[in-house]
């Protein structure tokens, strides 16, 4: 007889899953060490930004699933209702539900037993899996995700795997990070001061994104993009601020397209940890391009971090990213995009604050994601 944890991998395997993420949980261990060596499976710095990993990998026609605990639904909850949920992107949430049964950490309690509440309130579907009979249920819903475009979260007590006897196999934990080769790093420096607003840098390195996927950063950044040249490989960002890098990697580890991320200071700040990610992962085709003009520009202007004490391009050496370039001129912006395609990079793009008057963008949500697949789907 099968161990509970083999039974779901089975399960998993049996719908097509092919794409993971996680973040490490004790009550868990056994299952996500199978789940490492059984799928693609990349770890996360925190879960947010594993359900925009996961959305751009199901925009390239991945089926991907998450496993978390309960406390990291909670930060999850913005990005699954509009990024997931708003543009219909597939996602199976495995979450082991601490706080209600044999918890000793008090904290876990209070998510724990609100959390069917929560989703109820969130129109998020689930299914409570108090045991291994309730397997039922998993191989019963999960088809329907992936049919249907949906969110289910399956809320996995710790009794399943109380008795599991598979812990004295020993199991090596795969969820070790290896060495990549990408150590602390050096930047390159183009000396120069913010001379274009944003607006102007979208006009510079427009004529460069033909062939590319692009994911541009929500609200004046996509508007303005659209204004100066709408391709259908687009990805226009109209809510979850933070998810623009995130959304990329995940197209750029499970697509064979060159992927440029047009994000934006206020946006990496939002969720730097993705830097991390993206580092130890280091796509060959994936360019990061940050433009940093110091302030929250679809909001009115409000200075960020980066307008006092943050270097961006200091951070993302600092996490790892090993090919990191800064630039404010016109030769350094096309001299980058002329090299796009090289390895990984991450150029920091110092911008002068401002926004066009532009009008909102025409296209659907439904219409942007449909365009953004057909384009990822074929081949070159």
């Amino acid at each position: 007889m099968r161990y509970a944890e083999e039974e779901l991998i089975g399960i998993l395997n049996n719908n097509g899953v092919d794409f993971t993420c996680s973040l490490p949980c004790e009550k868990i261990g056994n299952l996500l060490a199978l789940i490492g060596e059984n799928f693609f499976h990349a770890p996360l710095t925190r879960e947010e930004e594993g359900v925009g990993i996961c959305a751009g990998a199901a925009l390239s026609g991945r089926r991907p699933a998450m496993f978390v605990q309960s406390s990291g639904l909670g930060n999850m909850l913005n990005a699954l209702l509009s990024l997931t949920g708003f543009y219909e992107l597939p996602l199976a949430v495995f979450v082991s539900r601490r706080g209600i049964y044999k918890e000793k950490i008090e904290a876990q309690i209070p998510m724990g037993k609100r959390l069917p509440a929560i989703l109820k309130g969130a129109g998020i579907s689930y299914s409570v899996i108090d045991g291994r009979d309730d397997f039922s249920i998993i191989r019963k819903s999960l088809p329907g995700v992936y049919k249907k475009n949906g969110i289910h979260a399956f809320l996995l007590s710790p009794k399943i795997w109380e008795k599991s006897e598979i812990r004295s196999k020993k199991i090596e934990v795969k969820m070790q990070l290896e060495d990549t080769g990408v150590h602390p790093s050096s930047f390159v420096l183009h000396p120069s001061y913010p001379q274009f607003t944003r607006y102007e840098i979208l006009k510079i390195i427009a004529p460069y994104l033909d062939s590319k996927a692009i994911v541009c950063n929500l609200g004046f950044p996509s508007k303005e993009l659209y204004h100066i040249r709408h391709q259908p490989s687009h990805f226009y960002m109209l809510g979850s601020m933070g998810m623009a890098t995130p959304i990329g990697l995940g197209i750029a580890l499970t697509s064979d397209k060159e992927v440029v991320v047009i994000d934006g200071d206020g946006s990496i700040l939002m969720n730097p940890g993705s830097l991390a990610t993206a580092a130890y992962f280091s796509p060959e085709r994936l360019t990061i391009f940050a433009i940093d003009n110091g302030s929250y520009g679809s909001t009115g202007d409000q200075p960020t971090f980066t307008k006092s004490c943050v270097d961006l391009a200091s951070v993302a050496a600092g996490f790892g990213i090993k090919n990191t370039i800064k630039v404010a001129d016109e030769k350094g912006l096309t001299d980058v995009m002329k090299s796009s395609g090289e390895g990984f990079r991450f150029v920091h793009v110092l911008a002068v604050p401002g926004n066009k008057d532009v009008p909102n963008i025409p296209l659907r949500h439904l219409e942007i994601k449909r365009q953004v697949q057909e384009f990822l789907m074929r081949g070159y």
